[in-house]
């Protein structure tokens, strides 16, 4: 059925006569590339631009390349380029963002993935931000760059730009545009040996000719901080690649990048079952895991031997590394791959025993399991700790092995029906009266058939501080929350790795709460005078407006006069009066690690008794003055348990309940403060205002009984950090450790932190800190 350009009049209403000429000569083509949904997307693109009122150039423009760009990388990506033009009018000119359409189709053809070309659409969004001067220059030269550089590279080569000339204009422009020699000394360090995409053709022609089907290969995402550890990996079924390979040794990167393909091919041939992980340890698992890497290559070999000099040229290891785990497992891998290989030591040459006995059962992965969990206990002999991040096979062509593994999920529900003929526990939610005229135990406990909760806190004994709710049965446990982690060895996310679970804050003393108040009850005052003179006045003018609530005469004007001239008037002649409100939602998040309890140095009270203080002195004044906020706190125990207290949430008035449990809190276990960021990111999207900030208050760095790298959870606090940012929130750490200033730069930005030297001055710093933000 054909489609014709007719169909779609009311969204060619707005473009000239030459845009509409033009697009009927690459409609035949278009109708080709795109699908219905597709063509709808691309006019509405050119619909949106020509409203834009930047000239028939650019509308042109688009109605030329985005065809080209979904050819080469699917027309999913023709909205978010479309979205990415549009977004680029408030901050450039329409010749900039002509450019960007015009340079599109290259950068589609060179990164060859749809996801490679988003990023690329958001780095423009952040070099334009930072280096508006350089960004036409480098357009004009993106052939070239792209001819060099992946996209991580790209990236790095022109943030170094932007940074070391943000205000010189003229040194900027030479940067971007090649001229300079520091320019050219970069982009040379930046550069990669062998790009995917200038392969990517022989690759698909070589695994066609070995396997006689097609696989699909992707170039993996090229745009982060380092490559270091990199590593191939298999998808849903999709081979992907990095993005760039350098010569390893003597051997050349087109070759490392057929190994690669033919051993992930050959993971996808020969893998017919996944391998359960249950009941495994890490080591186990890394040793399984040389096993089935030779159980599948030994496979492939069998059908073309050719493959085990691909492969075994690219594997180093030799008897004299013998100082890690790590050493020995690359040493197994050669062993079981190549015959001439020689190695004596007993671990190796038992595997390599178990291995030839088991010639005749390589068809199933059940032996990978029997031989890997016998030499996983033997290796112990040796006296050497495993760690799964540096232990790692070193030859560049495997994967990461993520394809064969099978975890089995927790489910929490099956966990507690299982074995178990007990009734469950009800719990209701009854008012007083109901409470109060039906209860029969005020304290039951685990045992009782059905708790009774109130809907709201009844304290029946003034003196002790405890509601009924508290007194009574085990506390609920809420559904657990499940956040991914940013893995920087890998580069990669681990989805669902640590679970977030809420607990219920216990109430503690309300007196002490009170006597905070009174203590600092001149900062409180006077912080509320700041914020108060903060308030905005007056009514604002938004002008240029299509759609407003009176007419800019001025504007009406102009557009009139260009009429009059032959010009293309400006609709834009509406104007909208705005009162200016305070519209802020604010999240204090507060570290609650055991490090909390030690004493301030030379005083007589704890790091966390000073947290309460400044925290009871900034409710009291926000509360004050109106602003919506919540209080949470968090520690961990290790990643399946990151423990998350709600102090006072946004819709909860603060009175006696958030004060109480203020009084209440302690500090305890670690600090993974990433997956309690991700937590509170989730609490803070949910609030309509249309500024938000999160207010981290820490004694210490990221860590975890888990972790033993201290820069894992550094560089997860600050992936969570940009997640949350790229939602519009705003994050903002206080650190109460005087040595912070490195880490939390890094993890929080250059002017978003503030380290608090003596932190007996915290009370006094946390308000005009507040103060200043919100401003």
């Amino acid at each position: 059925m054909s489609i014709n350009l007719s169909d779609y009049k009311e969204l060619l209403e707005d473009l000239e006569p030459e845009s509409i000429a033009l697009l009927n000569n690459i409609w035949p083509d278009a109708t080709k590339i795109f699908s219905p949904r597709g063509l709808d997307n691309y006019l509405k693109g050119a619909s949106a631009l020509q409203n834009l009122g930047r000239g028939r150039s650019l509308v042109d423009t688009w109605i030329d390349e985005a065809p080209q760009v979904a050819k080469e990388v699917g027309e999913d990506v023709v909205a978010d380029l479309a979205t990415a033009a549009l977004s680029l009018a408030s901050r450039t000119s329409g010749s900039v963002i002509e450019l960007v359409l015009a340079t599109a189709p290259t950068a589609a053809q060179r990164l060859g993935d749809a996801q490679l070309f988003q990023n690329y659409l958001q780095f423009l969004n952040t070099l334009i931000a930072q280096a508006p001067r350089g960004v036409r220059p480098m357009l004009d030269k993106l052939d070239v760059l792209f001819g060099q550089l992946t996209l991580g590279g790209l990236r790095r080569w022109a943030m170094w730009g932007a940074h070391a000339h943000r205000t010189d204009y003229e040194e900027q422009f030479k940067y971007f545009g090649l001229q300079s020699k520091e320019s050219l000394a970069i982009l040379q360090k930046e550069r990669k040996g062998t790009l995917f995409v200038d392969v990517q053709r022989r690759i698909n022609m070589y695994m066609r000719a070995l396997w006689a089907r097609d696989f699909f290969m992707k170039p993996t995402s090229g745009d982060f901080e380092t490559r270091e550890g990199y590593k191939p990996y298999i998808e849903n079924y999709f081979i992907h690649l990095p993005d760039a390979y350098d010569s390893y040794a003597d051997v050349e990167a087109s070759e490392i990048y057929r190994a690669a393909a033919a051993h992930a091919a050959a993971h996808l041939v020969e893998t017919r079952e996944p391998i359960s992980a249950e009941g495994l340890n890490p080591l186990q698992m890394a040793v399984i895991a040389v096993i089935e890497d030779a159980r599948i290559e030994a496979l492939s070999i069998r059908r073309f031997p050719g493959l085990r000099k691909t492969w075994s040229t690219l594997h180093t290891a030799t008897p004299e590394m013998a100082t890690s785990v790590g050493d020995y497992l690359n040493r197994l891998a050669r062993a079981l791959l190549d015959p001439a290989y020689q190695d004596a030591d007993n671990w190796i040459v038992e595997g390599r025993h178990l291995f030839a006995q088991a010639q005749g059962k390589l068809h199933s992965h059940h032996i990978s399991w029997e031989i890997g969990v016998q030499l996983a206990h033997r290796i112990k002999d040796k006296g050497l700790s495993f760690n799964p991040r540096t232990d790692q096979l070193t030859a560049p062509y495997l994967d990461d092995n993520r394809y064969f593994w099978e975890f089995v999920e927790f489910d929490f529900n099956k966990a507690l029906a299982a074995g178990y003929d007990a009734p469950k526990q009800i719990r209701k939610h009854v008012s007083v009266m109901e409470f109060a005229n039906a209860v029969e135990v005020e304290n039951a406990g685990d045992d009782a058939q059905e708790i009774w909760v109130m809907e709201t806190e009844f304290f029946p004994y003034e003196d002790m501080g405890i509601s009924y709710n508290e007194l009574e049965g085990k506390e609920p446990v809420s559904s657990p929350y499940h956040y991914s982690e940013w893995d920087y060895q890998i580069q990669l996310e681990r989805p669902a790795w640590t679970t977030v679970q809420e607990k219920r804050a216990k109430l503690g003393d309300i007196h002490c709460i009170d006597d905070i108040a009174k203590q600092y009850k001149r900062e409180i005052a006077r912080m509320k005078f700041l914020l108060d003179a903060m308030q905005p006045q007056g009514v604002r003018r938004i002008r240029k407006l299509e759609d407003g609530d009176e007419i800019d005469i001025n504007a009406a004007i102009r557009s009139i006069i260009d009429m009059r001239m032959g010009m293309q008037p400006d609709p834009r002649i509406m104007m909208r009066s705005v009162r200016k409100t305070r519209d802020i939602s604010v999240l204090v998040l507060l570290d609650l690690s055991e490090s909390t309890n030690e004493k301030v140095a030379g005083q007589d009270f704890s790091v966390l008794d000073l947290t309460r203080q400044a925290t009871v002195l900034l409710a009291d004044a926000i509360d004050k003055i109106g602003d919506s906020f919540a209080i949470h706190g968090f520690c961990s125990d290790g990643r399946h348990d990151v423990e998350y207290y709600r102090y006072k949430d946004f819709d909860q008035p603060y009175n006696e309940i958030p004060k109480g449990r203020l009084a209440g809190m302690t500090g305890q276990l670690s600090t993974r403060m990433g997956a309690a960021m991700r937590h509170a990111s989730h609490y803070l999207k949910l609030q309509k205002s249309a500024k938000k900030l999160m207010l981290v208050i820490t004694d210490g760095e990221p860590a975890d009984i888990d972790v033993r790298d201290p820069q894992y959870l550094r560089y997860d606090t600050k992936k969570a950090v940009e997640e949350a940012a790229r939602v519009g929130i705003v994050t903002y750490c206080m650190s109460l450790d005087p040595r912070a200033d490195q880490y939390v730069s890094r993890i929080f930005g250059a002017r978003n932190y503030l380290v608090v030297d003596h932190v007996e001055r915290l009370p006094e710093k946390l308000p005009i800190l507040y103060t200043g933000l919100t401003r």
